[in-house]
């Protein structure tokens, strides 16, 4: 009985030494992974509004999903602003979640101009399939950049037009997943309709 009562103090003393090491480290890290993720955000955001010298997040709408008519389990998590040299509306930066990835959230960044032009999405987080879904940087991304349209779909026999996008080969899901994200995130640019602005 005592070397049980001894054996259940040294793990207790072990836990709580390793949780105070924990706590420390995770107090030490906290601010500099905060820094590179809003790092990271404002790459993005450069990246799919290059045109913009300033960013200013806006608060989101109190929008319902379902009145979207979108079969999409996606939603928009934050919406900047995107202002030019003089202060003047240029468009938006959406982050967007899609919860249909086959290897879980796939986040990312999209800009659309005020006339409604797609410049382009940028992946924030997504670990999809290696060799496959992973392929969406270099195959889904370039898609979509340029594109006036209020909707996209996904084809496996090649885009013949706008709203078009090729398939990931042997990663359709990852695909459906994306697509859906922009086109939650195209909706959710239709119903800023200026009072955003």
């Amino acid at each position: 009985m005592k070397n049980m009562i001894k054996d259940a103090a040294i793990l207790f003393a072990i836990t709580l030494v390793a949780g105070l090491i924990l706590g420390v480290v995770y107090d030490i890290t906290k601010a500099p992974i905060a820094e590179q993720e809003i790092k990271a955000k404002n790459q993005a955001c450069q990246e799919v509004f290059g045109e913009a010298s300033s960013f200013e997040e806006i608060e989101l709408l109190a929008i319902n999903y379902d009145d979207s008519g979108l079969d999409a389990d996606a939603e928009v998590n934050t919406v900047n602003k995107a202002l030019d040299n003089s202060g003047e509306l240029l468009g938006y930066v959406l982050e967007v979640t899609t919860h249909e990835g086959y290897g879980g959230d796939i986040t990312f960044a999209m800009g659309v101009t005020l006339e409604g032009t797609l410049n382009g999405i940028s992946l924030l987080s997504i670990s999809e399939t290696p060799g496959l879904g992973m392929k969406a940087e270099e195959v889904l991304k370039p898609q979509f950049a340029g594109k006036t349209v209020s909707q996209f779909q996904y084809t496996k026999s090649g885009a013949t037009s706008d709203n078009q996008i090729d398939a990931i080969s042997g990663a359709t899901i990852t695909t459906n997943a994306v697509t859906s994200g922009v086109n939650t995130g195209l909706w959710y640019f239709s119903q800023l309709g200026g009072s955003a602005k």
